[in-house]
């Protein structure tokens, strides 16, 4: 037996270099179904698609040697006989958008139910417990979300009672839309036998289908599915064993999306299809679930998401806008010769007509299926920021600038961190933050996540915030000043300067003045004085010198921020108060000196400020040492 060679992709992002390293004849042998050759196809460049497909087509083909190989930390296996049922059952399902008669599904539409249904755990039970399918608007997704509704409603219950489905969409009329296609796709499917003569068995009635009910019932086996949107959110009490919900790219939050997932713990053959395009916010659960999925892909030799599946259908950059020859990467359907060229007229149409009206993001959003940040006067866009994220930085015996943004009402209170340091003949600015939370005013820290749409607890256990320790949930300063001072110390930081929001003299900047003997500089926040550092992170994160760990909220702060602008200059503002930016607004204080660090007038190149910025240790080491002195004269 031959151990399967680990291939890092995070790097190279080269799937086709890495693929025709190995032979993989025996999993074409193995495996003649229609998913199987539409991911060789991918990988051999027959079938044009965009990165993230070719990942899932390459996991897939490994996946496959993994199982001939019988690797005994792999308990998965793919079942051609659930292949050929699924792909048989979609045969007979008619397209209600259109004919009403069953479409010949495109290959890469038969990949998505092969990897859906044919994937399988050791108990026989469905492998992928959860599953993110996304594809530019207009490409058929409805008609495939009620293919599978349709089969785990009708073949899979075979046997079973009391099962609950559920479908699911933003508000009740986008939910109620898709069960009248689904009500309507079974209407036709209880014609055909064997499944007319089964809904008598089960007691399902097609009669009932026209019904305005938000669900229905196999009145014999009581099993029910149900339409529940995600704005009635009424998900507690149920343990669907498929769940399917559309257009999720659009929640901030997680937290109803869990009591979904909670309540199929314990359900074999379990499935949640989590299905949509990209949306204009990519803060969202939906889009950090695809990045993660990503790595674990580029990264499948660590098999940290064995029960996840990821199929995304989208666009690798920005300029494939402006070349129409790449857009089947998003728009899968371009392949099928009878709608070639009304669907690309229709893209190009809308993609020039976007232009006009200075709306082109909208377009490379939904038709070409990219995470960006839509508004015209963003900060920073999403590219720049991701690729912005490496390994954390050791940190320990470093200059540092601080910068501090204090909390009013809702807001977190921030402090931010930049580490100047070089590497390979280049200058770097490492930038790193600590938020405290309170939740006075959203009334607990559940509903804080909510309106903030983060996951505050989680993260402070990777102790990027702290929720605050005071009993009315406000700011507890003494916290603050505790752990700030606690952070220099263990880490042995060497404090050039700490910037603050001139009108935010707060105690605890009273504190550090007294007890510090740091280099304190209060900082006016108006675009005069914050221009240049601004500009400063903005150019660093677009060019590459500043970097950062993969840390969501300063993420979700960077993504927020936009800019404001007046005669004098520009500084970052938001949208809205429950757009978090703090973060940002600290970098920015912290970078009013830190931007200097590597200029010989750079404050930590001042040598008559060198005994005003050195620790007492240090100092009092140099003095004992005769070290110290100026103009070449020691102090001894």
């Amino acid at each position: 037996m031959t151990a399967i060679k680990p291939i890092d992709l995070t790097q190279s992002h080269d799937v086709f270099k890495a693929y025709h390293l190995g032979n993989y004849d025996d999993v074409r042998n193995a495996y003649p179904d229609v998913g199987t050759q539409y991911a060789f196809d991918v990988l051999e460049g027959k079938q044009q698609a965009g990165y993230m497909i070719q990942l899932a087509a390459f996991r897939h083909i490994r996946d496959l040697q993994r199982v001939l190989e019988k690797e005994a930390d792999f308990p998965y296996h793919y079942d051609l006989n659930k292949v050929t049922n699924i792909l048989k059952f979609a045969a007979i399902c008619p397209n209600v958008d259109h004919t009403d008669e069953p479409t010949e599904l495109m290959p890469w539409q038969a990949f998505i139910l092969a990897q859906l249904i044919g994937w399988r755990g050791i108990d026989g039970g469905k492998r992928f417990s959860r599953a993110i399918v996304s594809v530019g608007r207009t490409n058929g997704k409805t008609y495939l979300m009620a293919i599978i509704a349709c089969y785990s409603f009708l073949v899979e219950s075979l046997g079973l009672s009391s099962q609950d489905y559920l479908v699911a969409s933003i508000n009740f009329k986008q939910t109620s839309k898709i069960l009248g296609y689904i009500k309507t796709m079974l209407r036709k499917i209880l014609d055909i036998e064997p499944f007319k003569s089964l809904a008598k068995e089960v007691g399902l009635n097609p009669d009932g289908l026209s019904s305005q009910s938000d669900q229905i019932v196999q009145k014999k086996q009581n099993n029910v599915l149900r339409a529940i949107s995600h704005e009635s959110g009424q998900y507690d009490s149920f343990h669907f064993t498929t769940a399917i919900f559309d257009e999720i790219g659009e929640l901030q939050s997680r937290t109803k999306i869990n009591k979904i997932v909670s309540g199929q713990v314990q359900i074999p053959n379990k499935q949640f299809v989590e299905i949509s395009t990209a949306y204009p916010n990519p803060t969202v659960p939906f889009h950090d679930d695809e990045r993660a999925l990503q790595q674990a892909m580029e990264q499948d030799y660590k098999r940290e998401a064995d029960t996840q599946l990821c199929l995304v259908w989208a666009q690798d950059n920005l300029d494939e806008t402006y070349k129409p020859d790449t857009w089947v990467n998003s728009n899968p359907l371009l392949d099928l010769p009878a709608k070639h060229d009304d669907l690309m007229a229709g893209l190009k149409g809308q993609r020039d007509s976007d232009m006009l009206a200075g709306t082109v993001d909208d377009f490379q959003n939904k038709n070409l299926n990219m995470w960006l940040q839509e508004s015209q006067n963003c900060f920073l866009k999403l590219a720049d920021v991701e690729r912005a994220i490496i390994p954390e930085l050791s940190i320990d015996h470093r200059d540092v600038y601080i910068g501090f943004d204090y909390s009013m009402f809702s807001d977190n209170t921030a402090i931010g961190f930049v580490f100047p340091y070089e590497s390979n003949g280049h200058k770097y600015w490492y930038i790193a933050q600590h938020s405290f939370i309170p939740w006075q005013k959203a009334g607990s820290i559940e509903a804080k996540e909510k309106q903030d749409g983060i996951g505050y607890r989680e993260l402070a256990k990777k102790d990027y915030c702290t929720i605050t320790s005071h009993p009315e949930g406000i700011i507890n300063d003494d916290q603050v000043y505790s752990w700030l001072r606690n952070y220099v110390s263990d880490h042995h930081l060497h404090v050039v300067c700490f910037g603050y929001d001139a009108m935010g003299a707060t105690r605890f900047v009273k504190q550090l003045e007294l007890n510090s003997g740091w280099n304190i500089m209060p900082i006016r926040q108006r675009t005069g004085e914050l221009k240049d550092p601004t500009k400063f992170l903005q150019t660093g994160f677009i060019e590459g010198s500043i970097k950062r760990s993969d840390d969501k909220i300063m993420e979700k702060a960077l993504l927020n921020a936009q800019i404001y602008e007046d005669k004098v200059g520009i500084q970052v503002d938001k949208a809205k108060a429950t757009l978090k930016i703090d973060v940002v607004d600290a970098l920015i204080d912290a970078l009013y000196q830190g931007m200097y660090h590597f200029e010989d007038f750079g404050i930590a190149n001042d040598r008559t400020k060198e005994v005003e910025l050195m620790t007492p240790e240090k100092f009092k080491k140099m003095i004992e040492n005769g070290q110290f002195g100026f103009g070449g004269d020691a102090i001894g």
